[in-house]
Parts: C-alpha cells; sequence; structure tokens
C-alpha cells in the first residue's frame, strides 16, 4: 500500500491531493483563482503566484486531516513541475521540497499535460498502451501518441488559440463572464434550431485534407466577431454560442477520426478543462459510434480542471518507476516532455 501526496500549482487552482495506489482518493483539496482574474478576463501570473502562497499551506493541512494520515505514511510527493507559470510552479516546488527535506520522502516531478491525461486512473484501469490522448484545455489543443507514463508523442498541434482561450475570447466579445466556457454552453442549449438552418461560420480548415492534423481557432473566433457586428442591433447570443460550439467540436471529432486512420490506435483519451462541457461530451460519443474506437475521459467534471489528485495518480505510476528528482529540480514553463531535472 502506497500513499502519494499531490500538489498542482501551475496556474490559477492551488490544489492538493492524498490518493492511495494510485487510484483511491483519500482527499482533495481546490481553491479556485477565478474571482480574482475575472476582472482582467485572463490569469495574472502576479496574482496567481501570491494566491497560491496564501493558500496552499491551509489546503495541505485540511488535506491531510481529511485523509487521515501522517507525512511519515507518505511514499512519494508529486508535484507539477512544468509547463505553467514559473512563479505558481514554485511554490508547488518548494513545498515538496520541504516535506521531502524533513521527512525523506522521494520527489516525483509530473508534466501537468500529461497528468491531465492520466487522471482517468481514478475512475478505471488504464487501457493498454498506446493511446491517443486528446488535450483540450485554456492552453492547450493537442493530440498527443501516448506510448506509456512518462512517454509522450506530440501528433498535432494548435497554431494559435486553444479551443479554451477560443471559448473566452468570443464570451468576451459577446459580454458574458469569464470563464466562457460555462455561458457559452449554457447559451448554446438554449437556442432553438430552425429546420434546415445553416452554419453562418465556415468550417475550420477544409483545406488541410486528410493527412494535415492541428488546431486553429483564431478564425473562428474573428468570424464571431464580424458576424456580431452585422448583427449588431439585435446580437443573437445563443444563435453565436450554438454555432460557435458546433464548429469548434467539428474540428476536434475530424482532428481524431484523422490520427485514427493515421496511427491505427483506436483508443482515445481525452483530457483538459473543456471536456467539462457537457456538448463536447456529446459530440465526442457521437463520433465513437460512428468511427468505432474506445473512448475514455473523466466522467467526474473537478477531475478535467487542473488538481492534485491527477498529478498524484501520475506521480504513483512514476514513483513505480523509481523516476525520482533530488531536491534540487527545476521548475519551467516550456511544454516538452524531457525530463526536469
Amino acid at each position: 500500500m502506497a500513499y502519494g501526496l499531490g500538489i498542482e500549482s501551475s496556474c490559477d487552482e492551488t490544489s492538493v491531493a492524498i490518493v492511495r495506489d494510485g487510484k483511491d482518493l483519500l482527499s482533495l483539496k481546490v481553491y479556485s483563482q477565478i474571482e480574482s482574474h475575472s476582472p482582467y478576463r485572463g490569469v495574472v501570473p502576479e496574482i496567481a503566484s501570491r494566491a497560491h502562497l496564501e493558500k496552499i499551506n491551509s489546503l495541505l493541512a485540511v488535506s491531510m486531516e481529511e485523509a487521515g494520515i501522517n507525512y511519515s505514511d507518505l511514499d512519494y510527493v508529486a508535484v507539477t513541475s512544468y509547463p505553467g507559470l514559473v512563479g505558481s510552479l514554485m511554490i508547488g516546488a518548494q513545498m515538496a521540497r520541504c516535506i521531502s527535506l524533513v521527512y525523506g520522502i522521494p520527489i516525483v516531478a509530473v508534466n501537468h499535460l500529461e497528468a491531465h491525461l492520466a487522471v482517468i486512473g481514478l475512475e478505471r484501469e488504464f487501457p493498454a498502451f498506446p493511446w491517443l490522448g486528446v488535450l483540450l484545455s485554456g492552453g492547450n489543443s493537442s493530440i498527443y501518441i501516448y506510448k506509456g507514463f512518462g512517454d509522450l508523442e506530440i501528433l498535432a498541434d494548435t497554431q494559435d488559440d486553444s479551443l479554451g482561450e477560443a471559448f473566452d475570447k468570443v464570451s468576451a466579445v459577446l459580454n458574458l463572464p469569464y470563464p466562457g466556457g460555462p455561458y457559452l454552453e449554457a447559451k448554446a442549449k438554449a437556442y432553438q434550431l430552425e429546420k434546415g438552418e445553416g452554419n453562418p461560420f465556415p468550417k475550420l480548415l477544409k483545406e488541410d485534407g486528410e493527412e494535415k492534423i492541428r488546431f486553429s481557432y483564431s478564425g473562428l473566433k474573428t468570424a464571431v466577431l464580424y458576424y456580431l457586428r452585422a448583427n449588431s442591433e439585435a446580437p443573437p447570443v445563443e444563435k453565436i454560442s450554438y454555432f460557435f460550439q458546433k464548429t469548434a467540436f467539428e474540428l476536434v471529432t475530424r482532428n481524431i477520426r484523422k490520427a485514427i486512420t493515421k496511427t491505427g490506435i483506436r483508443t482515445v483519451v481525452a483530457a483538459g478543462g473543456v471536456l467539462a462541457n457537457g456538448t463536447l461530451r456529446e459530440s465526442l460519443e457521437a463520433e465513437k459510434e460512428r468511427s468505432q474506437f474506445d473512448l475514455f475521459y473523466p466522467q467526474k467534471k473537478i477531475y478535467c480542471t487542473d488538481n492534485g489528485a491527477m498529478v498524484a495518480c501520475l506521480g504513483y505510476q512514476l514513483w513505480k518507476q523509481k523516476s525520482f528528482v533530488g531536491l534540487d529540480f527545476k521548475v519551467s514553463p516550456k511544454r516538452n516532455f524531457e525530463q526536469i531535472i
């Protein structure tokens, strides 16, 4: 039996979690900074790092008490080391160093992006490798070949705005609150589609054909802006929201089909904050039936967001591989998959 502590402080959520054997969640505490960043419609790094510093100790104390264990019971401390905001990452890293130094517990440095994909291990047995890992979040729209724990190969990436960024920017032009995802989804659900109604937005990246796989959402954001200007007297917010989602999610499912065809891999794991969107889940399930592949994504929406449980879950697998780092390990904003030491 192995107990692991997961520490997540890469961006605008402060989170710690205690996980047993990489799958049994004993405690998960998350402090969201949305209220602090909302006036700026985006994450302010200085505010984020200060909030991590203010909240992380109390979250750790409550989580340890809830789990009913002592620090000496821990077998490893897993902490996000990349990518993320450097000032924020440093807060979690320093906590991991302190616990390791005092109690002699090994540190596992975790890739934040991989942790999103590995979080499904908290809800089910991991499917056999390799997978196609589809990551859709505020900073990433990517597809990876996930060959094994700590071993990912990027297959498709975003050329500009990620899907999460597009949600926030379109929400802003529609005068909806930040973050935009939940509000756009609600508006889209309220729209009554008329029979035979066409999509006012163009198909994304239609010039790419079947070989090229990539994401790009800046053009969709611009199309929404122009359409809104042309209909400024009575802005059709619900209609725009509905067709924005339809257009954005069509690119996701199309790229998954391409990735399956290119690699022959028929196991797809989708993760990241945008997976909290129910319409996206429905689109993925429909594509699963059409294209006949195995699909997995976090059932609990809290596992879609940044959280310490996903860090502890992946940390357990890396701990079993003895992928430890020393107290002088580095944090980095870079999004690569080399070991950060």
